[in-house]
């Protein structure tokens, strides 16, 4: 994304420039930073700082704006863009209609890079204005085992970390020093608050934190689990990576330069636990549904949208398509989205007060077939390794649990193993971007001679290969994949 030099940069000495689009109405220099948050990415900043952005512009909230904190590498290039925009950005949301609405975010007051100065980020978390640690780590970085539930001291970081006077590096390390040093000063324990697209992100982060910090020091871990609550949160907006022309695009249109702006789509929501240990910003004046219990909510989106990812994403690219609106046009694809939504997701779900579930799958097919968001294929195939046990398999084990049938879930198991054999129907090679894709992809070749090879890795599947109410319909899907292709395989599946 190259600069427009005729447009106006975005920095707070900027700001009172811009005209064209709404800008925070709140005079940030007065921000005191009460959340800090792990993760910046597209999704945080389409989601949790916009959320803060609102409550910010109402009024009397200027104690919860946000430091954001970069603990990987490749963050390096989100310091770059926020740091010299004093962590302004622009929120692009595009509507079916050909809507589009553009603004400033002001709600990130600081953007630190945790690799080139841990020291910063654990005083930040030793502050005791921050009354909130937010994550995006994604649902792959709580580091628990998924076979076992238990956190993993082997991980490399995680033992360097451990080491006796170490500075802490990882996310665990850092946030169980930050609240050493806020009980050694007698100061409140904040809140851990993941925004992970994880079935009880709250649960799984506690676990992952307090056993880090019980490992460390067994009476700063058991102080943690007593002090430190851990809401669970349903998280809920699309929001593509950014594509390379949008810089471009905005400031055509607005007149704005952004080093790294945010498209997303206009639906968004947010149900959290009213679980905090230090008083928390009155979300719901913002829109945030806060309830005792996240559950049902959290199981509907996870199985029906993250899972209905899955389920579009692999026949998906098969079938020759690219952009995530192109395959929900495809009548097949659509009529196989609602056979797994109605047929085998839906009887696995929890129904509230105020749930309407089939206005959710209307709405959520209507949101997939958004062609102005131009969410891409690979984007949601991306790291199945950690979305398809999590969004998919517990719909599986499930639906066996209670003598269900699962010809769709077992066919779009069998399609994440075609698309990770690597080549397409027309012989190109297909990306594999997943942190397992080498042996994904063994797996995947082994398979055209050990047809279980894939779905017996057990840290994926557990026991699913041994199941002949999986292992039938999956074995059937596969061969149909490699022998007729995707489309005529989606046409005896759904016939």
């Amino acid at each position: 994304m190259t600069a427009n030099v005729d447009a106006i940069g975005l920095d707070d000495a900027h700001l009172g420039q811009i005209t064209s689009i709404p800008t925070p109405g709140y005079n940030r220099s007065e921000l005191v930073c009460g959340i800090v948050h792990f993760g910046v990415g597209g999704f945080m900043r389409a989601h949790e700082a916009m959320y803060v952005d609102r409550l910010l512009s109402a009024g009397g909230s200027e104690n919860w704006a946000i430091s954001g904190i970069g603990t990987r590498p490749h963050d390096v290039v989100m310091r770059d863009a926020l740091v010299p925009q004093n962590g302004l950005y622009t929120l692009t949301l595009k509507h079916p209609d050909g809507q589009v609405e553009t603004a400033v975010i002001g709600s990130i007051r600081e953007y630190l890079f945790a690799l080139e100065h841990p020291e910063m980020v654990i005083v930040r978390l030793a502050d005791p204005r921050v009354k909130i640690v937010s994550l995006t780590i994604t649902e792959g970085g709580y580091n628990v085992d998924p076979s076992t539930g238990e956190f993993d001291f082997d991980d490399e970081a995680v033992a360097a970390d451990l080491e006796p006077g170490a500075l802490p590096r990882t996310v665990f390390g850092q946030v169980t020093e930050g609240l050493a040093q806020r009980r050694g000063k007698g100061a409140n324990a904040f809140t851990v608050m993941s925004c992970d697209n994880i079935d009880g992100n709250g649960d799984l982060a506690r676990k992952a934190f307090v056993s880090y910090a019980r490992r460390k020091n067994p009476q700063l871990g058991d102080w943690m689990d007593e002090h430190v609550t851990f809401p669970n949160s349903m998280v809920d907006r699309i929001t593509p990576s950014t594509p390379p022309e949008l810089r471009a695009e905005v400031a055509r249109r607005t007149g704005v330069d952004d080093r790294w702006p945010v498209v997303a789509e206009p639906f968004t929501q947010w149900v959290l636990q009213d679980r905090f240990a230090d008083g928390r910003p009155e979300f719901e004046k913002v829109g945030v549904q806060m309830v005792d219990d996240v559950t049902p909510y959290e199981s509907m989106k996870l199985r029906l949208l993250n899972a209905g990812h899955q389920t579009l994403a692999y026949f998906g690219y098969l079938l020759g398509y690219r952009y995530v609106h192109e395959a929900a046009s495809d009548p097949l694809i659509e009529k196989l989205l609602r056979r797994y939504m109605n047929e085998e997701a839906r009887p696995t779900l929890t129904v509230v007060d105020g749930m309407d579930i089939d206005n959710y799958i209307d709405t959520l097919i209507e949101r997939f077939g958004n062609p102005a968001v131009g969410d891409t294929i690979l984007r949601i195939a991306q790291n199945a390794s950690d979305r398809a046990p999590t969004f998919l398999v517990p719909v599986i084990n499930e639906r066996l649990a209670a003598g269900g049938q699962i010809p769709i879930s077992s066919a779009v198991i069998a399609s994440w193993t075609r698309f990770d054999e690597g080549v397409d129907e027309q012989g190109k090679p297909i990306p594999i971007d997943d942190t397992r894709a080498d042996t994904l992809h063994r797996l995947a070749i082994e398979s055209r001679t050990e047809p279980t090879a894939f779905i017996c890795d057990r840290e994926l599947f557990g026991d699913l290969a041994q199941k002949p109410k999986f292992r039938e319909p999956y074995l059937w899907a596969l061969t149909a994949l490699r022998e007729d292709g995707a489309h005529s395989t989606l046409d005896q599946l759904l016939d």
